[in-house]
């Protein structure tokens, strides 16, 4: 082979996307040492957005100091491109849900604001764009600790200013907006996410997404009859109706607080990053594609990154393989275009010693090496 390029997601909890590409590439050079190899960090809307972003545009960290979806100061960062006009937010870095311990997780509590924090900082700096990956929230407050951050105040009907956290959306009885930054008029914002549930409802973001932000099946009545309360108001002070969106209900709803008060433009994260990447013309005259995430199973074709990956590929009718730690679905995924589809793990082994990171990427160089043995 003379080319080939590597694009695969992080394996959540063991690998990140560079250390996934990098013992691919080993294993690729082993068989092909004069092979070209293209290895892309990459990512849908969560996980390792800013660093596929910043790895792109050759661009500045800024570390600064915001509040957790705990209201607890932390220290986080986010990106700035070379030419000082866009910022690149990933939520997780500061609204995620790996940030908060099990055992406090509590969506009516857990609040956007940090995030709300970091877009502040950015247009204090200059920055009027905006590109957001807002997968992994703790959060299920339909990003009213965001907006609040940025100077939107939310009163109940007595015209008391309400706290934070998903607690108080069906409080929200009107909306005062005179006080929120002055540069939030004249800037654009692109939000990156993986999914496409409506703001509320059974396929809501509360019904689909806060059990695993810890919520009961009591809280999270609480929580879409909150979002059903804030779709009323919303209507009434935007003219816009988000219940139906798609994506309204991403990050806990944070994708309708977008759409209805920044004129936020929702994209499928993978497809965002692939531009910023120019795949196409980065993957032309290419052997072979590898990509691959922690878990590959149906729900793999439905827009996360391999999905991404192969679609750009048959265009050009190269050929991509799949690789993760586990699998299913194999003959669905086969039958959406996958030439091949591998599990790393070579034999059984418990579930922490297949996470292990050293164990894993010895794994991916061993499974990529006999791969090529094949075309050898």
């Amino acid at each position: 082979m003379r080319k080939v390029v590597i694009a695969i997601d992080s394996f959540k909890g063991c690998l990140s996307s560079d250390e996934c590409g990098q013992a691919a590439e080993e294993g690729v050079k082993s068989i092909y040492p004069a092979c070209e190899v293209i290895k892309l960090p990459i990512a849908d809307g969560g996980e390792g957005i800013l660093n596929a972003l910043m790895s792109v545009t050759q661009g500045n960290y800024v570390r600064l100091y915001a509040h957790n979806p705990l209201m607890e100061v932390i220290e986080t960062q986010y990106g700035i491109s070379k030419d000082g006009q866009t910022a690149f937010i990933e939520m997780a870095t500061i609204s995620g849900l790996p940030i908060i311990p099990p055992e406090k997780r509590n969506p009516l509590i857990t609040t956007s604001y940090g995030t709300g924090e970091l877009i502040k900082d950015a247009l204090n700096k200059g920055c009027r764009k905006f590109i957001i990956g807002i997968g992994g929230s703790a959060t299920n407050d339909a990003g009213l600790g965001m907006l609040q951050a940025l100077g939107f105040r939310f009163l109940d009907k007595s015209g008391m200013e309400l706290e934070t956290g998903g607690r108080i959306m069906d409080k929200v009885f009107h909306i005062d907006n005179s006080n929120i930054h002055p540069a939030l008029k004249d800037s654009l914002f692109t939000i990156a996410c993986d999914v496409n549930n409506p703001f509320c409802g059974p396929e809501g973001a509360a019904y689909i997404y806060a059990r695993q932000k810890g919520a009961d099946n009591e809280m999270i009545e609480e929580l879409d009859k909150g979002m059903q309360s804030l779709t009323n108001v919303f209507r009434q002070i935007t003219g816009k109706d988000i219940t139906s969106t798609p994506g309204a209900g991403a990050a806990g709803g944070m994708g309708g607080g977008f759409i209805a008060f920044l004129n936020a433009n929702l994209k499928s994260g993978i497809d965002l990053l692939l531009e910023a990447f120019d795949f196409k013309n980065l993957i032309k005259n290419a052997d072979l594609i590898i990509t691959g995430e922690g878990k590959v199973d149906r729900q793999t074709i439905m827009g996360k990154v391999p999905s991404g990956i192969l679609r750009e590929a048959q265009k050009q009718n190269i050929p991509v393989i799949i690789i993760a730690g586990s699998v299913e679905d194999t003959e669905e995924l086969n039958k959406a275009g996958f030439k091949g589809v591998f599990s790393i793990t070579p034999s059984p082994v418990s579930l922490e010693a297949a996470m292990e990171a050293n164990f894993a990427k010895e794994n991916i160089k061993r499974l990529i090496r006999q791969i090529c043995r094949i075309t050898s």
